[in-house]
């Protein structure tokens, strides 16, 4: 089956003008915003860059390898930039932030098309602990700063770029583009004509009535693959669409396993079973925590696993990290009681959680036995075992 690099070949000789941007081409778009184009592209709109000018000095640096999240989107990078597609696209607005103290991972940029329109696009998690500890704020916090600067981000490019705007990501960036959407004045809504969710968490509850967001509703475009389990956290109003992965479990998150057919996704009728298990238990657990406890909760697994100095999610594995994790779970009352606490609340929410499985199963099945039954010709004389 194929994938978005299959569909680059495919689909790569045609401009956005000769053929319009679908579900594939923003999660390209999507894709690429996790390449760190520092210096290659200005954060001011005066001055847009073509994509493959941007990947031509982005490669020539010599440690251009470090600079992204894992090697697959330089392999998009190079794939896209051979396209007649999109490597004569702009780029513009580039914005990048990570400030540790204030728990803040955001970037952005915007891509010009020759149809007339432009897609933006928002990093999903980098590897930064930072950016893994501002998602996990998500669960107990109505906003988070990222969510902020993705709505004013959205506003400085509407009122400099008067375009039909594509708003995307991956991830957390799928959130961010959802409630750059959902915030957004009336106005700027106008221009927007589609914004993409590629396995991106929802919301709390708050933002399920939101004016602003069932306005949008309409217009968001939902994938998640048939084991998610980050698209599948907090709330979604909107509907999904469930596709085929190549791998399992979480692996499917990556979305270069994602089956490509045409210039749409391969779609499944549902999420697995499993992955059913697992949104039910969790949404259990937190229904059972309170925003302080959950909040507590993050806020201890942040520093435990930043205890042994670890700055990224590659540091972690390092053995003086692990060693130093260790050492400071056995030293820490508090942070081994919360943990225990907590994490014993989740076997719970699991435990609940088969209990209507099983009941739910053993319900169908009765259904279903009563249902051959009622089929079946009345007959005194069949014997019965």
């Amino acid at each position: 089956m194929a994938n978005i690099f299959d569909y680059l070949k495919w689909r790569g000789d045609l401009t956005f003008t000769q053929d319009p941007p679908n579900a594939v081409d923003a999660l390209v778009f999507s894709s690429l915003s996790y390449i760190q184009f520092h210096g290659m592209v200005e954060a001011v709109p005066q001055v847009p860059v073509r994509l493959k000018d941007a990947a031509e000095e982005f490669f020539a640096q010599d440690d251009y390898e470090s600079s992204c999240r894992i090697p697959k989107d330089l392999d998009l990078l190079h794939a896209a930039i051979q396209t007649k597609r999109f490597g004569h696209s702009q780029i513009c607005m580039y914005r990048d932030l990570l400030v540790p103290e204030q728990e803040t991972q955001f970037a952005a940029m915007t891509f010009l098309l020759d149809d007339g329109s432009m897609f933006l696009a928002f990093r999903g998690t980098d590897n930064t602990l930072v950016g893994w500890k501002e998602d996990f704020n998500m669960t107990f916090q109505q906003t988070i700063p990222a969510q902020r600067l993705a709505l004013q981000y959205t506003r400085d490019v509407a009122l400099e770029y008067l375009r039909p705007m594509y708003l995307g990501g991956h991830s957390k960036g799928g959130n961010l583009a959802v409630f750059a959407a959902a915030r957004s004045s009336p106005m700027i809504q106008q221009q927007m004509l589609e914004i993409y969710n590629h396995d991106g968490p929802g919301f709390t509850s708050y933002l399920m009535g939101d004016p602003g967001y069932l306005a949008m509703v309409p217009r968001i475009r939902t994938y998640i693959p048939q084991s998610s389990v980050i698209g599948m956290l907090l709330e979604h109003e909107e509907p999904y669409t469930v596709i085929r992965s190549k791998s399992v479990g979480l692996m499917q998150h990556d979305p270069y396993t994602w089956d490509v057919l045409g210039n749409s996704f391969l779609a499944v009728e549902e999420i697995t079973e499993g992955s059913q298990f697992v949104d039910a238990t969790i949404k259990t657990w937190f229904a059972e925590m309170t925003s302080q406890e959950r909040g507590q909760l993050v806020d201890v697994m942040y520093a435990l696993l930043g205890s042994g100095g670890a700055e990224n999610v590659h540091e972690l594995l390092h053995p003086k990290n692990i060693r130093t994790c260790i050492k400071t779970l056995t030293n820490d009352e508090h942070l081994r009681r919360v943990l225990s606490t907590e994490f014993a609340g989740l076997m719970e929410a699991a435990r609940k959680t088969k209990a209507k499985f099983d009941h739910h199963r053993e319900s169908q099945l009765l259904l279903e036995d009563g249902e051959d039954s009622s089929k079946e010709p009345h007959d005194e004389k069949r014997k019965v075992i």
